[in-house]
């Protein structure tokens, strides 16, 4: 895990990310319709707040969005509400899809929107 420069949230590269890792999709569901990881939970951005009591307390939890942003603005969120667990998935899904990792999709054709 490292600090992401840009805005001071532990982050973690794609290929660090465990197999058996709890990911978050906070995309909108338009996004997630698209492409996602297959073992994802989806949570919009806006829905985070409302649905904390869903997230893990046992494992780590790596937040993605399309690039990083919005995850990263979630990972902030958490730390203050004490899950100091939560990590961003630097470079988002599009990294995801960038790497080969699997992915997902209501269409059958995973993309990254």
């Amino acid at each position: 895990m490292q600090p992401n420069a840009a805005n001071s949230v532990p982050s973690i590269t794609v290929d660090q990310v465990p197999a058996d890792a709890y990911l978050l999709d906070v995309r909108e569901d338009d996004e997630w319709a698209a492409g996602h990881a297959p073992n994802a939970v989806h949570v919009p951005m806006a829905d985070v707040p409302a649905r904390l009591d869903e997230l893990p307390d046992d494992k780590p939890i790596v937040v993605t969005c399309r690039g990083g942003g919005r995850s990263s603005r979630v990972v902030a969120w958490l730390q203050s509400q004490g899950i100091n667990d939560a990590v961003n998935l630097d470079g988002g899904m599009k990294a995801w899809s960038a790497a080969g990792r699997d992915m997902t999709a209501d269409s059958g054709q995973p993309q990254v929107i």
